[in-house]
């Protein structure tokens, strides 16, 4: 970062034949613990992704890593920045935002959107990526005009959302605070979903 910004990442992927899920998150935490306390930017970022390295999904890194923050107080000090290739839709953006991400870089959609474009009769790169994250700022404009909010700044770190499908156990760590009506999956499900969607990722075919 220029200016007097400092900024450290921290790597939110894990190699799943070494930990947990469970136990990746807590890496992650303990990593954010220490470049808060040095660093006026953190950075939670999937690009080593690959064969051998299993993302965490975003939303649960975010929210994981700002609700620690949080109860150590130390959240105050520093920003919180995504860079993933998770989210793509509004929604995405909305629930990253609302749960404390400052900023977002979405590489893998944008990466999708110049795939989209090659080739002599295909968009202007520029335009077709300002047209996309232009879609997505009036998306997220929407959704806080809904809730009748105003401004990102009272947007960021509200979690107006409510949960469907979690346990109140995995909500109750992860996204504190969120209403629950209904009990569901936790975070051993979540894994066994990551690994098979990883699998067909990387897998041969």
């Amino acid at each position: 970062l220029d200016g007097d910004l400092s900024a450290t990442k921290v790597d939110i992927t894990y190699d799943p034949d070494d930990v947990t899920l469970e136990e990746a998150v807590e890496d992650v935490r303990e990593a954010a613990d220490e470049a808060a306390l040095d660093n006026d930017v953190v950075i939670l970022s999937d690009r080593n992704t690959g064969p051998d390295r299993v993302p965490i999904p975003s939303l649960l890194a975010v929210g994981g890593v700002h609700h620690h923050l949080v109860r150590n107080g130390l959240r105050n000090h520093v920003g919180l920045v995504l860079e993933s290739g998770d989210p793509r839709a509004v929604h995405h953006f909305a629930t990253l935002i609302g749960y404390g991400a400052g900023a977002v870089n979405p590489y893998l959609a944008y990466q999708t959107i110049e795939d989209l474009v090659a080739g002599p009769d295909g968009a202007d790169l520029s335009q077709a990526i300002d047209a996309y994250v232009n879609a997505v700022e009036d998306g997220l404009l929407k959704t806080m005009a809904k809730m009748g909010i105003s401004t990102v700044e009272s947007y960021q770190g509200a979690q107006i959302f409510e949960a469907v499908g979690l346990s109140s156990d995995f909500v109750a760590e992860y996204f504190e605070g969120t209403e629950n009506r209904t009990e569901g999956i936790g975070i051993d499900e979540i894994e066994d979903d990551l690994a098979e969607r990883h699998q067909v990722a990387w897998g041969e075919e």
